[in-house]
């Protein structure tokens, strides 16, 4: 009898449309929401890097081969060591990158996306510290450098590995091509156009808010607000686009 009733009333509530469970996926904020305020981060960290470490980058690398080229040539304010730094720290943390994506890619994304956020923002925190504690010892300059730049590779390997279009969060020229030549003036669709749009937005209101503070402030903050920012991120990032 209790059988019978328990299997007349697992038919009602499918009868019923009970919705299922929600996937933990699916929760928190999607990809492209957290991947345009990666781009905003972005931003703040090479004002840092640009303004505060002698004119190099370590998150935008298209920038950084360039200015290695004129710190090569002699050009003043522009230093080889510096820009010779953050390549190599900005390459060993995507190699890393590129090895966690092997081990955690085939797995779920909101986990994977989680766990390299998450590093970021711990690597950031120590560049913030680094800066407010030891803002000038000698090799502060160096360990600021380092710590970003492979910070920025671990994260542009996750991203790339993630495919998401036009939004790399650190490099922005084909974003910008694309902006052009797929809109409908340029005899495309224009589908994508408010995503291109909205990554560059963010990475000038990144570059603009880390300028304004390494100005009127000191690299720390920046950075400490970068950390914070990607922390937040890691917590609330869902698997979906």
């Amino acid at each position: 009898m209790n059988e019978r009733n328990s299997g007349s009333n697992d038919g009602q509530g499918a009868a019923a449309g009970t919705a299922p469970a929600p996937d933990r996926e699916e929760r928190g904020l999607r990809l492209v929401v957290v991947l345009l305020a990666l781009t905003v981060v972005s931003g703040l960290i090479d004002a840092v890097s640009y303004l505060g470490l002698g004119h190099v980058f370590t998150a935008n690398m298209t920038g950084n081969v360039v200015v290695l080229g004129f710190a090569a040539a002699g050009a003043p304010g522009f230093s080889v060591p510096h820009t010779a730094t953050s390549l190599g720290c900005f390459l060993v943390g995507a190699l890393v990158g590129g090895r966690v994506a092997v081990t955690l890619g085939s797995g779920s994304r909101r986990r994977w996306a989680r766990r390299t956020l998450g590093a970021e923002a711990v690597l950031v925190g120590v560049s913030a510290l680094i800066a407010l504690v030891w803002p000038g010892a000698g090799g502060t300059v160096y360990a600021l450098i380092g710590v970003t730049a492979f910070a920025m590779g671990l994260r542009n390997a996750t991203v790339r590995k993630l495919g998401i279009p036009d939004l790399t969060t650190t490099v922005l020229t084909m974003t910008l091509t694309g902006l052009a030549s797929d809109s409908r003036v340029g005899g495309g669709s224009g589908r994508r156009s408010p995503r291109r749009a909205a990554s560059v937005v963010a990475m000038a209101v990144g570059a603009f808010l880390g300028a304004w503070l390494v100005i009127h402030h000191d690299l720390g903050i920046p950075l400490l607000i970068a950390a914070v920012a990607s922390g937040v991120l890691a917590l609330v990032a869902s698997g979906r686009e």
